[in-house]
């Protein structure tokens, strides 16, 4: 997540994945290679494709999760 644009979720189920989406409109789909089953891989791409960001509450910690930063 260096990137301003881009915002990654660590998912384990198909909960994690629904709600990065839903709260915290995640961009990149990330998986566990050695913990995350094939079937499990699929339904949380599948949560992941098809949830939208739900926007309202959430919208202003999206916002500054893409601000930049001041340099020091």
């Amino acid at each position: 997540n260096r990137h301003p644009e881009v915002r990654a979720a660590l998912c384990h189920d198909v909960t994690t994945a629904r709600l990065s989406r839903q709260h915290n409109d995640a961009n990149v789909l990330t998986l566990g290679g050695r913990t995350t089953g094939p079937e499990i891989a699929k339904e949380c791409l599948d949560a992941f494709l098809v949830t939208a960001f739900e926007g309202g509450r959430h919208a202003r910690r999206v916002g500054k999760l893409g601000a930049r930063t001041p340099a020091c």
